[in-house]
C-alpha cells in the first residue's frame, strides 16, 4: 500500500502567525540590543556605588559662580550663573571625607559642586534655590546619618545622594525584550507544531480509508 503524501502548505492566518513570531523574534532581539547600551551598561555601572552611611562635616560656598543652560521657548535657550555650595560628608565606606552630589549626572556637569539648582534665566533665583539647599542641609540635616552611594573604584573623593539608575532597570531592560523573544518563539512554534500535527492526522485519515 502506496503512503500518502501530504504537502505543508500554511493557510494564509497560519502564514501571518509565523511571520508576527519572527517579527517579534527579531525585535526582542533589537530590543536587548538597544536597551543595554543604552541603558544597562550605566545602570551596571551605577549598581558599583555601594551604600554607606553618612554625615555632613562641613558646608561652604566657593567664590566662583558655575553657568547652566535654561529654556525659555522651542528656539530659546541661554546660559545664567549659580554659586557654588560644596557639602563634604564623611563616609563609612572609606571613613573619610568626600564631596556630596545630587545624583551621578550633577557629577559629571560640575564635579567642584554639590548641587545643580533648576535652571532660572534671573541669577538671584539661581542662588535663593541654592541658599535653600544649603540651608536645608545646615539646619534639617545638621549631623543626622544618611544613606549616601560610593563608588571606591571610580570616585572614592565623592559620594552621591541618589543613585540614577537601580536593579529596577536592569529588571526591565532584560525582561520585556526577553519575554518579546520568548512569545515570538512560542508563536513560531506552536503554529508549526499545530500545522504539523493536522498534517499527520490528515495521511491517517487517508491511509484509513485507502
Amino acid at each position: 500500500m502506496a503512503r500518502s503524501r501530504v504537502t505543508y502548505e500554511y493557510s494564509e492566518a497560519e502564514d501571518k502567525s509565523i511571520r508576527l513570531g519572527f517579527f517579534l523574534i527579531v525585535s526582542g532581539i533589537l530590543s536587548l540590543f538597544i536597551l543595554g547600551f543604552c541603558w544597562l551598561n550605566p545602570t551596571l555601572n551605577n549598581m558599583q556605588c555601594k551604600a554607606a552611611n553618612c554625615t555632613v562635616v562641613s558646608l561652604r560656598q566657593i567664590g566662583e559662580m558655575s553657568e547652566c543652560t535654561f529654556t525659555c521657548g522651542a528656539d530659546c535657550k541661554g546660559t545664567s550663573l549659580y554659586p557654588c555650595l560644596q557639602i563634604f560628608v564623611n563616609n563609612t565606606q572609606t571613613n573619610s571625607k568626600a564631596l556630596l552630589h545630587y545624583d551621578e549626572q550633577q557629577l559629571i556637569l560640575n564635579p567642584k559642586c554639590s548641587y545643580i539648582p533648576p535652571c532660572e534665566r534671573d541669577n538671584q533665583k539661581n542662588s535663593e534655590n541654592v541658599v535653600s539647599w544649603h540651608d536645608y542641609w545646615k539646619e534639617e540635616i545638621g549631623s543626622q546619618t544618611f544613606i549616601c552611594y560610593i563608588n571606591r573604584q571610580r570616585r572614592p573623593d565623592d559620594v552621591l545622594l541618589k543613585r540614577a539608575h537601580d536593579e529596577n532597570v536592569l529588571l526591565h531592560c532584560v525582561l520585556w525584550p526577553l519575554l518579546t523573544l520568548l512569545v515570538g518563539v512560542l508563536i513560531v512554534l506552536l503554529t508549526i507544531c499545530g500545522k504539523s500535527l493536522a498534517v499527520r492526522a490528515e495521511a491517517l485519515q487517508k491511509m484509513k480509508y485507502s
